[in-house]
Order: structure tokens, then C-alpha cells, then sequence
């Protein structure tokens, strides 16, 4: 549904599996062998995936400024199961990198921290609209976007605005 560009470094990641889910169609990615094999998931993680999709979803939208969709998990309590682990290379350079235990919630965990030192976490959103909730990258001046996309989210809810005015 958005029409927008990729979130940027490994907000990706999240972003896709945000994304996995199409609210107004029902349709869920995680359903399907190879929507789980772009995560790195066996059938019996798909559950836990959702779990954290949902989380996702909920701190996505704060960021925003709606309320939850629903009750979740907190996503602290489930990156807290998430270890990273620091790595460096020869010429001195660290990164994180996630350890087995949990790989997609490590990922995760590890995206999240990159995000947070280079200040793009919080511009990272998801879409107002309820039938959506499409996770997006806020690259708007101000940082106030509101739909994942003013061409289809923003149109449809300026129309229900002007129509509610009649």
C-alpha cells in the first residue's frame, strides 16, 4: 500500500515484517513457506513472529501519536530475549550482531539499536489510517506525516473529512 520509500539502514527489516500483514485484506505473509523464509522462519516461529509484528506495530504507531491497535506484548519485554552480540573487525570497527538464541528478534533488537544511534527511530511510523496501519519512514520536513501514503491513506481520510462536513 505505501508508496514510499524504504526505511532506511536495517529499519527495513522491520518495516517488512511490519508489512507482512495487510489489514484491509486480512492477507498475511507469515501464512505462506516463503513469507517465512524471507524472515529465516520455521512454521512453529511464525506465532512468535506475529507476536512481535503486532509489538512493532503498536510502538510504530506512539511514534505516530495514535493509540494501540490492540493489546500486545511490550516489545521491551520481547527484545529483552534478544541477545546482541558486539563484533569487531581488524581495522577496529564494531557493529552489533544478533546472537542465535532468537535470530528475527536479535535482528530485530539489533535494528532497533542501529536506529537509535543514528537518530532515525523515532521518524519511523506507522500509517493513521485503521485499515492499514502500513509501517513507513516519516522523510517529511517536519517530521508529522500521518499515512503511509498521501495518495491513498491521507486521500481517503481527507475525503472522509469533507464528506463528514455535509
Amino acid at each position: 500500500m505505501s508508496e514510499r520509500s524504504p526505511a532506511p539502514g536495517r529499519l527495513g527489516l522491520i518495516q517488512d515484517l511490519v508489512n507482512t500483514l495487510n489489514l484491509e485484506s486480512g492477507a498475511d505473509a507469515l501464512d505462506t513457506a516463503a513469507g517465512r523464509a524471507r524472515f529465516g522462519l520455521a512454521e512453529s516461529e511464525a506465532a512468535g513472529a506475529r507476536e512481535l509484528r503486532e509489538s512493532l506495530r503498536v510502538a510504530l504507531l506512539a511514534h505516530a501519536g495514535h493509540p494501540p491497535h490492540r493489546a500486545v506484548t511490550p516489545l521491551g519485554d520481547l527484545l529483552a530475549s534478544a541477545p546482541l552480540l558486539l563484533t569487531f573487525t581488524a581495522d577496529g570497527s564494531a557493529a552489533l550482531a544478533p546472537a542465535d538464541a532468537r535470530p528475527l528478534h536479535s535482528r530485530v533488537a539489533a535494528a532497533v539499536a542501529e536506529s537509535l544511534v543514528a537518530g532515525t527511530w523515532s521518524r519511523f511510523k506507522a500509517c493513521e489510517a485503521p485499515d492499514c496501519h502500513w509501517a513507513y519512514y516519516d522523510r517529511s520536513p517536519a517530521g508529522r506525516g500521518r499515512w503511509c501514503s498521501m495518495q491513498v491513506c491521507g486521500a481517503r481520510a481527507k475525503m472522509r473529512r469533507y464528506r463528514a462536513k455535509d
